[in-house]
């Protein structure tokens, strides 16, 4: 008689997600539950989400770190698969999950993340193998309470499973352009919490050690006109979220209200 897999629960946070869910939703099938933790779309998500039987819940952005959290806790499953709206869990990785929870070796697994920009797989820069961790044990495991660039943090044993998750976090340059606006504004507030001391020559400085980090020493070049877009992007990036962590201070100073 073949083994049973423990039951499994999919989190994941959504706004303004009509384009990317439906993909997503349907490569996560095969979970047990999904649950959604919205941030107030205002698009066709909660719809979609609604449609296709998932646990569906609306909270107030938090950072990124805490929303996952949310979505995490509301899990009814002991394995929890978290994952992003613009992520594909494509077939072979979908046996392989299947595979491990029959018998977890592990309290936690991490998977390499196959980033595509404009369609094209990205395998320089720092792209590739992005290593995430994804699945893991419900009471082994929390987000760090960052606003961006949050992490699982796991108190167990974690074993790396060589088949991919798909990500494609751009589709076009106003996409390019609204997320360095996001994220450099979490970012700023990350720094400041961090009791960073800001400067422009620190922005300048780290924005130019950023680019030449991706394009040069992690070969960034390779990928063409790709790798250099994203090279630079993240450069302007990292110059942006300097600059709003000196604002943040500035006003700070000042007693005065930070510019929306």
């Amino acid at each position: 008689m073949a083994a049973k897999r423990n039951p499994l629960s999919v989190a994941i946070i959504t706004l303004n997600e009509e384009k990317n869910l439906p993909d997503c939703l349907a490569s996560v099938s095969f979970a047990d539950e999904i649950v959604i933790v919205d941030s107030g779309s205002r698009d066709r998500t909660l719809n979609i989400a609604r449609d296709f039987g998932c646990r569906i819940f609306v909270e107030n952005w938090k950072g990124y770190g805490h929303q996952k959290n949310s979505a995490v806790e509301k899990c009814t499953y002991d394995w929890v698969l978290l994952i992003d709206a613009d992520e594909r869990i494509p077939p072979e990785t979908r046996e392989r999950i299947v595979d491990v929870l029959k018998s977890p070796t592990a309290d936690a697994f991490i998977f390499q993340r196959k980033n595509f920009f404009y369609g094209k797989w990205i395998r320089h820069g720092g792209w590739w193998p992005d290593y995430v961790l994804r699945l893991f044990r419900k009471d082994r495991a929390k987000i760090s309470n960052r606003n961006v660039h949050e992490s699982v943090e796991v108190n167990g044993v974690i074993e790396k499973l060589n088949v991919p998750i798909i990500h494609n976090p751009i589709e076009n340059v106003e996409e390019i352009i609204s997320k360095i606006n996001f994220y450099s504004s979490l970012g700023a507030k990350d720094l400041q919490r961090a009791g960073c001391s800001p400067s422009i020559s620190k922005a300048v400085a780290h924005s130019l050690a950023i680019f030449l980090k991706t394009y040069l020493v992690k070969q960034g070049f390779r990928d063409g006109k790709e790798g250099l877009i994203i090279a630079f992007s993240s450069a302007v990036n990292t110059f942006y979220k300097y600059i709003k962590l000196w604002e943040l201070v500035y006003y700070a100073k000042r007693g005065a209200d930070e510019p929306e």
